[in-house]
């Protein structure tokens, strides 16, 4: 069965008839509060019963062939599923909007990306639409009931137009809420060969990029390697005290953790208290924390290498 079709034809059941609508409500309930008109007369709809839906306010048109059911006020899940569903039977959420529904970037003020395969459609007014000759089976995905591609894939394409710097940081995003791999990187790269963006991400790839989950962890592991201090695990989970702590960054064989402050860390209370525990918990089973802010590593480089330079030497020596 096609993908995203409420099926070609429903068999009418007159010993359980269920109302037209009733199935309209239950196949928009599936896809975010949307419905292609294809999917509406598999549910026993015609242009006419559209039509009366439409001006009656049931129905709202947001793309050509495709209604959001009920109310015109659509999330970004839903405007998302509705640009997938207004592109076709071979359409996939990708580049930034992929990136944004798989959580690592922003969608910021740029339109909704899709890429068709095959037949798909060309243009969509208000969409930007990629075609592709083929798409891998391990380059596509269910994400939150929407066709996506995957996040490898993703980065992939976003390399073609991101700078060095922007596309590591993405990378280590993705990486640090385990949304790619650095096995499912290679194997992406071993079949793109000719993909515009391959270079950039095997460039990437090569450096092997820790995941890091803010752009103060990634200024400090730059500075770690630029210091050539061995890098340490990011974002490594302990088990200690029954509990799971997440240090910023450890260097495990020495019982060293750093905790990168950002601005966050001096405005909320709950962080703080957190971060106390945490701390307490960490220096209870014998570790050393080392707290760093933006400022230091920024503004005072050399002097944040030598901070951590002399704990990993304390901590060599206490081992």
């Amino acid at each position: 069965m096609a993908k995203g079709v409420c099926r070609s034809k429903e068999v009418r059941d007159p010993q359980n008839d269920t109302p037209p609508d009733m199935r309209v409500a239950r196949k928009a309930a599936e896809q975010k509060g949307q419905i292609t008109t294809r999917q509406l007369e598999a549910c026993g709809l015609d242009s006419h019963a559209i039509g009366a839906r439409v001006r009656a306010g049931w129905l709202h048109p947001v793309h050509r062939g495709v209604y959001a059911v009920g109310h015109a006020g659509i999330t970004l899940e839903g405007r998302f599923m509705a640009a997938v569903l207004a592109c076709g039977d071979q359409a996939y959420l990708s580049w930034f909007s992929a990136a944004a529904h798989l959580g690592f970037m922003t969608l910021e003020e740029r339109r909704i990306e899709v890429t068709t395969v095959g037949t798909g459609a060309r243009r969509v007014e208000g969409l930007l639409v990629h075609r592709a000759r083929s798409l891998h089976w391990r380059d596509t995905i269910r994400h939150n009931g929407i066709w996506v591609t995957s996040a490898a894939r993703t980065l992939l394409d976003v390399a073609t137009v991101l700078g060095p710097k922007a596309l590591l940081g993405v990378a280590r995003r993705a990486q640090a809420i385990h949304r790619v791999s650095m096995r499912q990187f290679r194997e992406l790269l071993a079949r793109s060969n000719g993909h515009p963006g391959a270079r950039a991400l095997g460039a990437v790839v090569a450096e092997g990029p820790a995941p890091t989950r803010s752009e103060l962890e990634n200024v400090l592991l730059d500075l770690l390697d630029r210091g050539g201090i061995e890098r340490p695990e990011m974002n490594a989970a302990l088990r200690l005290d029954g509990e799971t702590i997440i240090p910023d960054a450890i260097w495990r064989d020495r019982k060293l953790a750093i905790e990168a402050d950002s601005e966050r860390w001096h405005e909320h209370k709950l962080t703080r208290e957190r971060d106390a525990e945490k701390q307490a918990i960490l220096e209870a089973n014998g570790w050393r924390v080392l707290r760093i802010d933006y400022e230091q590593v920024v503004n005072h480089p050399q002097q944040s290498l030598a901070r951590i330079r002399a704990a990993l030497a304390a901590q060599r020596q206490s081992a």
